[in-house]
């Protein structure tokens, strides 16, 4: 028989705000606890993952099963020798890497973990603070991560790291307009922009049901974001060494790692909040089990959501190749913000004629699906364009890009000294019977 006080708990108000301080900073603790523990089992997870998929054992030494390899890695990077470049501006250089981090672990903060609990007789939500403007926040948060990153790139004193910060800058935002536009239609559906109301509004249905293309755009607008494979173009060793951080070592580039690992897990339980029911129970267990979505063990659930959405960002490493940036700008500007724009008017509508003629949301979907299904057709029939073929041995092909000449000269640099050619001959022998 299931606790009383549990229930009463489960069933008053969040009690954000009127907490005390000694549970504010457990809190606190208990955040970035967790935060940390999922850096080091997402981090550990991803070598085991990617190590299967490509049939090798992974990490198996530093401890049980390799467990413990994350946790090494991180103290050996701690204490390595920090090494500090003699052009860089040292104030930015050292503040660069403490922005990434910071920022990435305070977005975490307004992310529902579960509903009203007891903890020790005070009655209390499981979240650290709940904001009327919680989404605003997390993409706040996350827009000030590229300040972090431009001015690692700036502060490092060196060309390749400023190309990494302006790529990678150029990349955040560009994929932050796309989720930013996903994220619209759930805040109409849910009708506030408070984290634990848009949970509320999923308690019958998960908008990744009713709102499928945004969950899509969004899945792929937080890859880009979040600089990981097949996006991790700022980082890319092939082109620029290492990146925004090619200057970084030791304890600060471990930072730079911690932060892009915490918003993994970040963008991941912001998923799992907006489109996946936040901490309710999967699969239609809390029909039945109806104490399944009290008391602690929706902390479970959101977990669970969380590590496969993990999951997906592993995946996509270990078997997608690496975009070429254009045309990874160009998917993102010209493919996901357009849809974006488009389903969002559709939402926009389709909730005005709901209003209006008192229809349920079944009806609401299956003429999204409707449009949605002309919208391809018409989209397949447009006939490609046909690309011109230049011919290769045309010295001068008509093409959009500058093509230099075949017989182009380059003109020696005048910064160049004049080279004096070496004397061989009698003079060579001469010299050495003088040195004799």
């Amino acid at each position: 028989m299931m606790n009383t006080s549990a229930v009463l708990a489960a069933a008053e108000p969040a009690a954000v705000g009127n907490d005390p301080w000694w549970l504010i900073i457990a809190k606190i603790i208990a955040t970035f606890a967790i935060l940390v523990v999922f850096v080091l089992f997402s981090i550990v997870a991803e070598r085991k993952v990617i190590g299967y998929m490509q049939v090798r054992p992974g990490p198996n030494r530093t401890g049980p099963w390799g467990t413990l390899q994350s946790l090494a890695d991180g103290i050996k990077l701690a204490f390595k020798e920090d090494i500090i470049p003699t052009a860089a501006d040292k104030v930015v250089y050292i503040i660069a890497p403490i922005i990434s981090a910071i920022v990435a672990i305070i977005a975490f903060s307004v992310i529902p973990l579960g509903p009203n609990v007891s903890v020790f007789g005070h009655t209390t939500a499981l979240q650290l603070t709940d904001l009327p403007v919680g989404v605003l926040y997390i993409l706040a948060c996350s827009s000030m991560g590229v300040y972090g990153i431009v001015l690692a790139g700036w502060a490092s004193g060196s060309t390749y790291p400023l190309l990494g910060g302006l790529r990678s800058a150029a990349q955040m935002i560009s994929y932050e307009v796309a989720m930013g536009l996903s994220i619209v239609p759930v805040l109409l559906t849910a009708g506030s922009l408070s984290t634990s109301e848009i949970v509320g509004a999923q308690e019958n249905t998960w908008f990744v049901f009713t709102l499928l293309p945004s969950f899509v755009v969004y899945a792929i607008s937080a890859v880009g974001e979040t600089n990981r494979a097949p996006f991790d173009l700022p980082e890319a060793e092939s082109e620029l060494v290492g990146g925004f951080h090619t200057e970084y070592s030791s304890l600060k580039f471990a930072m730079f790692f911690l932060g892009e690992y915490i918003n993994m897990v970040t963008v991941s339980a912001l998923c799992a909040t907006l489109f996946l029911g936040g901490w309710r129970a999967p699969f239609g267990i809390g029909t039945i089990w109806p104490g399944a979505n009290e008391n602690w063990w929706p902390v479970l659930w959101f977990i669970i959501k969380v590590l496969a959405a993990l999951f997906v960002f592993v995946w996509l490493r270990g078997a997608l190749p690496r975009l070429r940036y254009d045309q990874f700008m160009h998917f993102g500007w010209k493919v996901l913000v357009p849809i974006s724009l488009v389903w969002l008017l559709l939402v926009a509508a389709m909730r005005t004629i709901s209003r209006e003629y008192d229809l349920s949301t079944r009806n609401v979907l299956i003429g999204l699906a409707v449009v949605l299904l002309v919208v391809v057709a018409l989209s397949l029939l447009v006939p490609e364009r046909a690309k011109k073929e230049v011919d290769a041995r045309d010295p001068n092909p008509s093409s959009d890009f500058p093509v230099p000449p075949m017989d182009l000269v380059v003109p020696p640099s005048p910064r160049l000294k004049p080279q004096v050619p070496a004397k061989v001959g009698a003079d060579d022998e001469s010299q050495t019977e003088k040195e004799d």
